[in-house]
C-alpha cells in the first residue's frame, strides 16, 4: 500500500484543543485515517459513511472484509439516523452511554457494506473520552473505529503502540495518553430475542443482569471459533486477535496445580534454548524459575488492573523478545471474563489444569 506521513499530535485528553481537534476531523472529513484515544483503546478512525474511507481502515489495518466495524456516535440522538431503536435499546443507551458498551442493531438504508460486514445490522456505541467525543462532534458523522492496531495483534493503549504498527499507513495519530481500561467495548446483540453478549468488555455480564430481564453469553466468547463460512456479527468473534509475536500458551484452573505445570512447562522450554516470559499474576510472580521473564499482570482479585495492562504487557514481551509466554489465567467473573476473552483468542493453546 502507498506510504503516508503519519503526523503525531500530543491533544489534552481532559480538555481537548481545538485546533488539534479541527485538524484531525478535517482530515476525517476528507476521506483520511486518525488514530484517536478512547476510555477502553485506541481506535483507528475514517468517515463511517463514506465507502472509500472505511475501506482504508481495512487496507491500513491489514482486517479481513468481513469483520464488522464499529459506529462511533458523540451523542445519542445520531443514532437514530443509523437505526430504528426499541426501548432496551434506548434504556441501554440512557444507563450506560457515554461508556463502553457497542449496540448490535438493526441497520437503516445508507450504511457502507464496509462497515456491516455485508450483515443487515449495524454496531454503534458512544465513547466516554473528551478527545473521542470533541473528534467525533467536530467531524460532523459517524466515526467507524475498530482498535488502531495491525489485524491480530495487541490492541492499543497508547499512542506508541499505535505507531509501531500503523506508521506510514494512517494520516494521523492524536496522543492523548494512556488508554484507562485497556479492553475494549462489551458488544451487546439487541437483535436476537434475548440479548446477546458477542464480546466481553467494560461493561460486565453481572452489570447487564442486574439491567436486563435476560441476557446470554455467545458461546465464541468463551473460546469456540466461529465456522470459515460463517460471518462474525461483532468484531473479535472469528479471528487470532490480540496475539503477540512470540506463541502464547494459557494456563487455567485453581491452585498449586497451575502454578507447577507453568513451572514445569518453561524449565522444558527454557532446556531447549528458547526464551520464556511468563504472564503472571501478582501472588505468584516471584514463585517461577529466575531465568524465565515474568511480568505482572496485577493481583487476581483485581482483574480490572489486569485489564488496564493486559495488552501493555504483551507488546512488552515482543520488546523483550521472548520465544514463548506462558499466561496464567484468572477466574471469568466480572472483568475476568473480558481478560480471558482476550487471553484464549490470543492462545495459540489452551491447557487446563487441576
Amino acid at each position: 500500500m502507498e506510504t503516508k506521513a503519519t503526523t503525531i499530535r500530543k491533544v489534552s485528553p481532559t480538555r481537548p484543543e481545538p485546533e488539534i481537534i479541527s485538524w484531525a476531523a478535517d482530515i476525517l472529513t476528507k476521506g483520511g485515517l486518525v488514530a484517536f484515544p478512547t476510555e477502553t483503546v485506541y481506535g483507528l478512525g475514517a468517515n463511517g459513511l463514506d465507502p472509500n474511507s472505511v475501506a482504508g481502515i481495512y487496507g491500513a489495518k491489514g482486517r479481513p472484509s468481513d469483520n464488522p466495524l464499529i459506529l462511533h456516535v458523540s451523542h445519542p440522538d445520531q443514532v437514530d439516523k443509523l437505526s430504528t431503536l426499541n426501548k432496551i435499546a434506548k434504556q441501554l443507551m440512557e444507563k450506560f452511554w457515554p461508556g463502553p458498551l457497542t449496540l448490535v442493531l438493526p441497520k437503516k438504508p445508507g450504511i457502507p457494506a464496509e462497515v456491516t460486514g455485508g450483515l443487515d445490522t449495524v454496531a454503534v456505541r458512544m465513547p466516554n473520552h473528551p478527545v473521542a467525543l470533541a473528534l467525533i462532534g467536530a467531524a460532523g458523522v459517524p466515526v467507524a473505529a475498530p482498535s488502531a492496531n495491525r489485524s491480530g495483534r495487541p490492541s492499543p493503549t497508547t499512542a506508541e503502540h499505535v505507531h509501531t504498527d500503523l506508521a506510514g499507513r494512517i494520516d494521523a495519530i492524536l496522543d492523548g495518553g494512556q488508554a484507562g481500561m485497556g479492553v475494549e467495548s462489551t458488544v451487546l446483540d439487541l437483535t436476537s430475542e434475548i440479548p446477546i453478549i458477542l464480546r466481553p468488555g467494560g461493561v460486565t455480564f453481572e452489570q447487564l443482569q442486574e439491567f436486563l430481564d435476560s441476557v446470554t453469553i455467545d458461546p465464541s466468547v468463551l473460546g469456540e471459533r466461529l465456522p470459515e463460512n460463517m460471518a462474525p456479527r461483532s468484531p473479535g468473534m472469528k479471528y487470532l486477535h490480540y496475539a503477540p509475536s512470540a506463541s502464547l500458551l494459557l494456563f487455567e484452573g485453581k491452585g498449586e496445580g497451575k502454578l507447577r505445570l507453568i513451572t514445569e512447562r518453561a524449565e522444558k522450554l527454557m532446556g531447549q534454548g528458547l526464551r520464556v516470559g511468563i504472564l503472571a499474576t501478582e501472588e505468584n510472580a516471584g514463585r517461577y524459575p529466575g531465568e524465565a521473564i515474568v511480568l505482572e499482570l496485577g493481583s487476581s482479585l483485581s482483574p480490572e488492573a489486569a485489564a488496564s495492562v493486559l495488552f501493555g504487557r504483551l507488546r512488552d514481551f515482543d520488546r523483550l523478545k521472548v520465544d514463548v509466554i506462558l499466561a496464567e489465567g484468572l477466574e471469568t467473573r466480572g472483568m475476568g471474563l473480558a481478560v480471558m476473552n482476550r487471553l484464549r483468542r490470543a492462545a495459540r493453546e489452551v491447557i487446563g489444569c487441576s
